[in-house]
């Protein structure tokens, strides 16, 4: 999409630039959902990100004259994010978790689970003792910011962050790079436990697919722009997170949990495993859609005390 240069004459300030934006992906009606909410946000992030400005500091900068280089530069993201429908981190390189900047690309979704924030500013959430975490394993690690976040979280971690997807490895591993964790955090290749044997936690985390099938295949340029991998979890989207719990306690230290993130599931969840004591972590965006359960429930349901009930229901519509 060529840019009048009347453009680049015409729009001299951030807030110029931010105004005309804005006006543009309301045009096109873009879908949004990656790390912003709305157009407004959008644009004051993919322009932040443009110009090497920290994504949360606008107002300083709003009137700031902009060289004709950088008016260049922004009018090519906003017309790239029209065009392709990509969602602004993949256009930029990078996403953000509450203050924490990871890399990404089309290999991996962009990172933003509700985990992140609990990792972030309520590790104590997730675990009886914070101190005493000496193993974490991320399942389904995709950039490996969870993994990264815990190990930052618990200082005196191992964390293995374990993907099915080669690609997305290879971005957790530049990710590992970039915060100097090469000799903590361990990525693995595995269709989740398999190549886990022997291995056991006190931690699992994990954002695994969790969309139905037809939500999937309905999604929005935006999000058919990420790996549908990262996206898919069978018809009613429980399909790995059934697998995971029934999997999970043959990989935990007596006293560890585990913390999961299933999106609209948990009617599903505590319909399939009635007797299977759940705690629901609310954040704040969130609520009811981020799990925890101990190893002691987790292990009377591998022993064959408890097992999925499965029938009729009705699932919560997917995001």
């Amino acid at each position: 999409m060529p840019t009048n240069p009347a453009t680049l004459d015409d729009l001299v300030t951030l807030r110029d630039w931010l105004r005309f934006a804005v006006s543009k992906f309301n045009a096109a009606h873009l879908v949004y959902g990656h790390g912003t909410g709305s157009a407004l946000d959008e644009a004051a992030f993919l322009l932040l990100s443009g110009l090497d400005l920290p994504i949360d500091q606008l107002d300083p900068w709003l009137d700031a004259r902009l060289t004709r280089p950088e008016r260049q530069r922004l009018a090519d993201l906003i017309a790239q994010r029209i065009a392709t429908r990509k969602p602004a981190p993949y256009l930029v390189g990078k996403a953000w978790i509450k203050g924490h900047p990871f890399r990404v690309d089309e290999r991996v979704i962009v990172p933003r689970s509700y985990i992140g924030e609990l990792l972030v500013e309520r590790p104590e959430a997730l675990v009886p003792d914070a101190d005493s975490v000496g193993r974490v394993l991320d399942l389904c690690t995709g950039s490996g910011c969870l993994a990264i976040l815990a190990a930052l979280a618990f200082d005196s971690a191992g964390v293995d962050a374990v993907d099915i997807s080669p690609g997305a490895l290879a971005v957790a591993r530049m990710n590992i790079a970039d915060y100097r964790l090469h000799d903590r955090v361990t990525p693995i290749e595995s269709d989740l436990f398999a190549a886990l044997s022997g291995r056991r936690y006190d931690l699992i985390v994990s954002n695994p697919p969790y969309v139905a099938s037809a939500a999937v295949e309905a999604f929005p340029p935006e999000y058919r722009a990420e790996p549908k991998l990262a996206h898919l979890g069978g018809t009613d989207g429980m399909d790995l997170v059934r697998r995971i719990l029934a999997a999970a306690g043959r990989h935990l230290e007596p006293g560890g949990t585990l913390v999961m993130e299933i999106g609209t599931g948990r009617e599903v969840i505590e319909h399939d495993f009635p007797d299977l004591p759940l705690i629901w972590l609310d954040t704040e965006e969130s609520e009811g859609e981020v799990l925890l359960v101990t190893a002691d429930d987790l292990a009377s349901l591998d022993g064959g005390q408890r097992r999925p009930r499965r029938g009729t229901h009705r699932p919560r519509k997917g995001a």
